[in-house]
C-alpha cells in the first residue's frame, strides 16, 4: 500500500503506521468515520480510497483544513471539513449531519507541516516566535505567555511532568533568571537558556531543549485534557461495532488510551474524573469497549526505516459494543 506523502516546505509528511491503521479501521462501503486529526490529510485520503465512504476531517488549525480544499475536490461530498477540537467530535459529527458514526482515528503526534513553519514556534530546529498553539486564532495563551508569566515552581512542575525532565527545576530557575533581563519570545533564545541549564549528555541522543519544548506544547494546547475528553466522546458518538483507532507518541498519551480503553472494557476501575463511568472492576457486562488486543502494535522495522518519525509510535484499538458505557 502507498503511503501518503504531504508535501511542507522542509519535509514530506508521512503518515504514521497508515496501513495498521487501515487494518484496524476497516473502511467499508456506505460507513461514516472521524479523522480527529486531519493535518496533511494522509489517514483520510488512504480511507476514502479504501471504500466508497465518508470522511469527517477535523482540525483546530485551519491552515491544514486550507490544504485540505484540495483533496475535497478529489473526493467531494465524501470528504467533510470541519475546523474544530476533537474533543467536539459529538457536535462536529452531528453538525456534518452523522450523530453517530463507524470510526474515530486519533494521531496524537504534531504535524511535521506545524514543525516546519518557523512562526509556529513549535520547534528549536528554526528560529522563530515562541507561541506553539495549534490554533493561532484562539484566545489560548502562547508559550511565551507561560515561560515569561508563570511562578518558577508552576514552570518546573509541567516541564517534569509533561516533559518527563529529571533537571526540571533548573531550567525552571534559569528560565524565570534570563526573562528578568528581557522576556523570553523566540524560539532560538529558550532553547539556549535550557541547554545551558542542562549541558548535553555524550550518552543522550536529544537535544537539551526536547522536553521542555514538548511540556510547554502539551501545556498551550491542553493535549491531555483534550485527549481524555475525546476518548469519553467516542463512547456516545460511535456506534455498535464503530473503532476508536488512537496513534500516541510518548508515554503520557499512552497511558491515557490503555487505561481508558481497560476501564471501558470493564477492565479497570475508573482513573480520571473526564472518563464515563463503567462497569465494576473485572465486570465486562455493559462494557463499552471490546478489545481485540490488549497489546499496542508498534511500528514495522521496515517503517522505522523510512520514517523517523514512527519512532516512538504505537496504535490502540477498542470496538464499541452495542451497549454499555454512560458519559
Amino acid at each position: 500500500m502507498m503511503t501518503l506523502r504531504a508535501k511542507t516546505d522542509e519535509t514530506p509528511h508521512i503518515s504514521v503506521m497508515l496501513d495498521e491503521v487501515l487494518a484496524a479501521l476497516k473502511p467499508a462501503k456506505g460507513e461514516v468515520y472521524a479523522d480527529g486529526t486531519f493535518g496533511a490529510g494522509g489517514y483520510s485520503k488512504a480511507v476514502l480510497d479504501s471504500a466508497d465512504c465518508a470522511v469527517i476531517g477535523i482540525d483546530r488549525d485551519k491552515s491544514a483544513l486550507w490544504l485540505g480544499e484540495d483533496l475535497k475536490k478529489i473526493y467531494e461530498d465524501r470528504l467533510i471539513l470541519k475546523h474544530g477540537r476533537f474533543s467536539e467530535i459529538a457536535r462536529l459529527a452531528a453538525e456534518s449531519g452523522y450523530p453517530r458514526i463507524d470510526g474515530f482515528m486519533l494521531d496524537l503526534g504534531v504535524s511535521s507541516m506545524q514543525i516546519d513553519q518557523a512562526e509556529r514556534g513549535f520547534s528549536f530546529r528554526f528560529d522563530g516566535p515562541l507561541d506553539m498553539r495549534m490554533n493561532q486564532e484562539g484566545d489560548e495563551p502562547s508559550a511565551a505567555d507561560i515561560v515569561n508569566t508563570w511562578d518558577e515552581e508552576d514552570l518546573a512542575h509541567i516541564i517534569w511532568k509533561y516533559g518527563e525532565e529529571r533537571h526540571s527545576r533548573r531550567i525552571a530557575r534559569c528560565i524565570v533568571e534570563a526573562r528578568k533581563e528581557n522576556p523570553i519570545t523566540r524560539t532560538g533564545r529558550l532553547a539556549d537558556i535550557v541547554r545551558a541549564a542542562v549541558p548535553r549528555s555524550f550518552a543522550d541522543k536529544i537535544d537539551p531543549a526536547t522536553r521542555t519544548f514538548q511540556a510547554l506544547r502539551i501545556v498551550v494546547n491542553a493535549e491531555m485534557e483534550e485527549l481524555e475528553q475525546a476518548l469519553a466522546a467516542a463512547v456516545s458518538v460511535l456506534k455498535p461495532g464503530g473503532r476508536l483507532v488512537v496513534v500516541s507518541f510518548h508515554s503520557l498519551e499512552d497511558r491515557i488510551v490503555k487505561n481508558f480503553m481497560q476501564e471501558q472494557a470493564g477492565m479497570t476501575a475508573r482513573s480520571s474524573r473526564h472518563l464515563p463511568d463503567i462497569p465494576q472492576q473485572g465486570d465486562s457486562s455493559g462494557a463499552a469497549f471490546t478489545l481485540p488486543s490488549r497489546k499496542a502494535v508498534f511500528p514495522t522495522d521496515h517503517e522505522l526505516e523510512t520514517n523517523p518519525r514512527a519512532r516512538s509510535a504505537r496504535l490502540r484499538v477498542a470496538v464499541r459494543t452495542a451497549e454499555g458505557g454512560r458519559g
